[in-house]
C-alpha cells in the first residue's frame, strides 16, 4: 500500500478546525505574549497561555517548548502537563524536552502519558506507587480504571469506578469512561442510573452528554446518541470522546460520510486515538476500499500492536476479494493468536486458509480452536465445532491415527442433520480399517 496517497482519501483541503471557526484574537494574543518576554513578565501561567496560542495557530514545536517552560516556571500548573500529552508522538519526544523531572509531579504526567502511549501496564505499576502517597486519589483512581479498561479488564475496572463513586457520589469527572465499560459489558440498568444521575447533578458537562449518549447508543437510539455526542461537543469541541462515538453511531446509521468526517476530526485532535484509527478502516471496509481501510488498521495497529481485534481487522482486509493477500492474512492472525484473541476468530480463519494447501496446520489449528470451544461450554453442535470435528475426523483418518479419528466421528453423533449421518459412514468406515490390521 502507497501510504503516501492513500490518507489524501476524503482528506480536508484545509486545515483541522477543531474547533469550528479560527479564534480571530490569536495573532493580537500572540503578539502581547510575545511583548511580556521582554519586558520579562511573563511567568508560569502567561507561558502556559502562549503555548495554548501557538497550539491553536497551528505552531505545535514553538508550543511544546512553551508548555514544557510553562511546567518548569510553575510544577504544579497541571493543566500545562496535561495540554503537553497529546502533543508529544514518542517516549524519545518526551526525553527531549526539558521538564522538572525531580517533582512529583512529573511522575504523574509520566503515568498519564503512558496511557496516552497505549503502555497501561507500565502506566498501572505507576499509580500503584503514587497511590501509596496518595491513597484517597480519586484522579489516581479513575487512571487506574482507565488502565484496566484499555486491557480490556472490565470487572476490575468496574469494580474501581464503584469505589470512585463510593468516595465522591456526585464526581463527573472520568464517569464517561465509566459508562464505555458499562456499554461494553451491557449493563443496560446500571447505565441508565449512571445517567439519570449525572443529569440530575449537572446536565451541562461534556461527561453528562457522552453518557446519555452511551445510554441512548446501547438502546440502539443511534440518532438520539447523535444528538447528545453533538451536544458535548458544543460545550467542548475538542471533547475526544464525543467524536469518536459519534462516529460509531454514524457507522450504525450507515452514514459512512458523516462517520468519517467525525473520526477524522478525533485523530486532527489526536493521532495516537486508535478507536478512530480502527472506526475509519471499518468505514472505508463498509465502502469495499479495501486498500485504504487497510492503510486506516495499520495506524491502528501501530497503536495497540498487542490488540488482537487490530490483526483480525487487518487480516479480513487481506482477504477480501479485491486483496486476496492470503499469506499477510495468516501472518496477521498468528499474531492475533500470538496475543491471545479470546473470541477464536483468528483460529478459525488459520485453519479456513490452511485447509486446502497445508492439511496438517490446518488440522492444528482446527484443534487449538476446539480446545478454546470446549473451554467455553459452547452446544455440542455449534457449527464451529462441527466443521472441526468433520475436518480432524477425516484428516485423522488419512494420517492412519484411527483412534483419534474414532473419538472425532463419536462426538459427531451428537450432532443434528447431515453430519451425524457422514459420521456414522465414517466410523463403519474407521471400524472396518481397525478390525482389518
Amino acid at each position: 500500500v502507497d501510504s503516501s496517497q492513500t490518507p489524501s482519501i476524503g482528506a480536508r483541503k484545509q486545515a483541522p478546525e477543531p474547533n469550528a471557526g479560527t479564534n480571530a484574537e490569536l495573532e493580537s494574543l500572540s503578539e502581547w505574549l510575545r511583548a511580556q518576554d521582554y519586558s520579562g513578565a511573563k511567568d508560569g501561567f502567561l507561558t502556559y497561555l502562549h503555548g495554548i496560542v501557538c497550539r491553536e495557530s497551528g505552531q505545535p514545536a514553538q508550543a511544546k517548548d512553551l508548555l514544557a517552560e510553562a511546567c518548569r516556571k510553575y510544577p504544579l500548573n497541571w493543566s500545562a502537563w496535561q495540554a503537553l500529552i497529546p502533543m508529544l508522538t514518542s517516549e524519545e519526544e518526551e526525553q527531549a524536552l526539558d521538564l522538572p523531572r525531580e517533582h512529583w509531579v512529573y511522575r504523574w504526567f509520566i503515568g498519564v502519558f503512558q496511557l496516552e502511549m497505549q503502555k497501561n501496564k507500565e502506566s498501572l505499576d505507576t499509580f500503584v506507587s503514587l497511590g501509596k502517597e496518595f491513597p484517597q486519589s480519586k484522579l489516581l483512581l479513575g487512571h487506574m480504571a482507565e488502565a484496566h479498561y484499555n486491557l480490556r479488564e472490565f470487572d476490575e475496572a468496574q469494580e474501581i469506578y464503584k469505589d470512585i463513586r463510593d468516595l465522591d457520589p456526585y464526581r463527573i469527572d472520568g464517569m464517561d469512561n465509566y459508562s464505555n465499560v458499562l456499554y461494553v459489558k451491557e449493563s443496560f440498568a446500571e447505565l441508565s442510573h449512571l445517567a439519570h444521575h449525572l443529569v440530575a447533578t449537572d446536565k451541562y458537562t461534556p461527561e453528562t452528554c457522552c453518557v446519555v449518549g452511551n445510554y441512548y447508543s446501547l438502546k440502539s437510539m443511534h440518532a438520539k446518541a447523535v444528538v447528545y455526542f453533538k451536544r458535548a461537543l458544543k460545550l467542548n469541541p475538542r471533547y475526544l470522546s464525543a467524536w469518536t462515538l459519534m462516529g460509531h453511531e454514524y457507522v450504525e446509521m450507515k452514514n459512512p460520510a458523516a462517520a468519517i468526517d467525525a473520526y477524522r476530526h478525533a485523530v486532527d485532535i489526536n493521532p495516537r486515538d486508535y478507536r478512530a484509527w480502527y472506526g475509519l478502516g471499518q468505514t472505508y471496509e463498509i465502502l469495499q476500499m479495501p486498500y485504504y481501510a487497510l492503510y486506516y488498521y495499520q495506524q491502528a495497529v501501530k497503536l495497540r500492536p498487542s490488540d488482537p481485534r487490530m490483526w483480525c481487522a487487518m487480516g479480513q482486509c487481506y482477504e477480501s476479494d479485491q486483496l486476496r493477500l492470503f499469506q499477510s492474512a495468516i501472518r496477521c492472525y498468528q499474531r492475533a493468536v500470538a496475543n491471545n484473541e479470546r473470541e477464536g476468530i483468528a483460529l478459525s480463519k488459520l485453519a479456513t486458509l490452511h485447509r486446502e494447501k497445508n492439511e496438517k496446520a490446518a488440522a492444528h489449528y482446527y484443534l487449538l480452536n476446539l480446545k478454546r470451544l470446549d473451554a467455553e461450554v459452547l452446544d455440542a453442535d455449534s457449527n464451529e465445532k462441527i466443521e472441526a470435528l468433520e475436518f480432524l475426523s477425516q484428516f485423522y483418518k488419512k494420517e492412519r491415527r484411527l483412534e483419534e479419528a474414532e473419538a472425532a466421528c463419536v462426538r459427531l453423533l451428537d450432532a443434528p442433520g447431515p453430519a451425524k449421518h457422514a459420521a456414522k459412514a465414517l466410523l463403519r468406515e474407521i471400524h472396518s480399517m481397525l478390525s482389518s490390521t
